[in-house]
């Protein structure tokens, strides 16, 4: 039987070594698409990502026979607990290497980390907020991934039956669609009639309305309206809104965001449609991080605890 030993993360040496796994476990994989070194270590460093306002977390590495074979994140997010009257703590960032033992034991890790903050059940892979990649991929491993989606290697979902008491929590669906060269006259017959009969407007937006005339944030807070009842949302906090209009807004191609206005509302913001063309192959040149028709379909997973006092756990979805 395989030594498996879990390490908690604790140095910045540590840190590396988490991040850095994803690129060794998937290197030359077709179809992964790995994230910016410097995006992760922003993401998962207190100092630099303002969820961690209302979010704590703990890092683990797992090493079999001395060496690393997976990492996961053990995170409590304080805000959606609250607003969903849950007692979760979420497990991301999971990679491992195709043995059982390790996944256990990453994910015992997790239970044991929120057992003895109170939490009464495990759910993920999730992020800090939505605003992180979540949902393990359980079809279409074939597909070329997305930036904001998390890519994995098959037996991932496969462990997390093998291993018992998981259920599925969720379910997300994304699609592929081809974009034709011109839109079809009635498409644009029906806009120009939704348009009319509802006055709405549509608005291209410039640098100055973005950091200047507020649109930056009240896009944001449109997020914050449309998403409030989607699965584990937690409301953006007016820093993290701040962090994000910073962080995206000065690099983005404004030709390709359109925001709809209501014309029966003091022209208040009720839409917007985000294009960004695919970073994919671009990253997957990047050497370990660093610059130099589909349908895929993810779930969440959920574990219900033991309580302290009780004996069997009951499935929750």
């Amino acid at each position: 039987m395989s030594d498996i030993r879990i390490k908690r993360v604790e140095t910045k040496k540590d840190l590396k070594a988490f991040i850095e796994f994803h690129y060794d476990l998937y290197e030359g994989n077709a179809y992964d698409v790995p994230n910016l070194y410097s995006d992760e270590l922003n993401t998962l460093s207190p100092e630099r990502n303002a969820a961690f306002d209302f979010c704590e977390a703990e890092y683990y590495l797992a090493y079999r026979d001395g060496k690393l074979a997976g990492r996961v994140a053990a995170i409590i997010n304080h805000r959606a607990n609250e607003k969903w009257n849950r007692r979760d703590v979420r497990f991301g960032w999971i990679d491992f290497v195709d043995d059982i033992e390790v996944s256990r034991a990453l994910l015992q890790a997790v239970e044991d980390y929120g057992r003895a903050k109170g939490m009464y059940s495990v759910v993920g892979p999730l992020g800090f907020t939505d605003m992180d990649p979540e949902g393990m991929l359980t079809f279409g491993f074939d597909k070329l991934g997305t930036m904001p989606t998390i890519y994995n290697y098959p037996y991932y979902p496969e462990h997390m039956e093998r291993l018992g008491g998981w259920s599925k929590d969720n379910d997300y669906v994304e699609y592929y669609l081809e974009v034709p060269e011109t839109i079809p006259e009635k498409y644009t017959k029906i806009a120009r009639m939704i348009e009319q009969r509802y006055n709405l407007h549509v608005r291209k937006l410039t640098k100055k309305d973005v950091f200047e005339g507020g649109y930056g944030r009240k896009l944001f807070d449109l997020v914050n309206a449309t998403y409030k009842d989607l699965y584990g949302f937690s409301e953006l906090t007016d820093r993290q809104i701040d962090q994000y209009v910073n962080m995206y807004f000065p690099l983005a191609d404004l030709s390709l965001i359109t925001v709809i206005e209501d014309g029966n509302a003091d022209n208040r913001l009720a839409g917007m449609g985000i294009t960004i063309p695919s970073l994919s192959r671009a990253l997957q040149e990047c050497h370990r991080g660093r610059s130099v028709a589909v349908r895929r379909r993810r779930v969440r997973w959920h574990w219900l605890m033991r309580p302290f006092q009780t004996s069997p756990s009951r499935a929750v979805s």
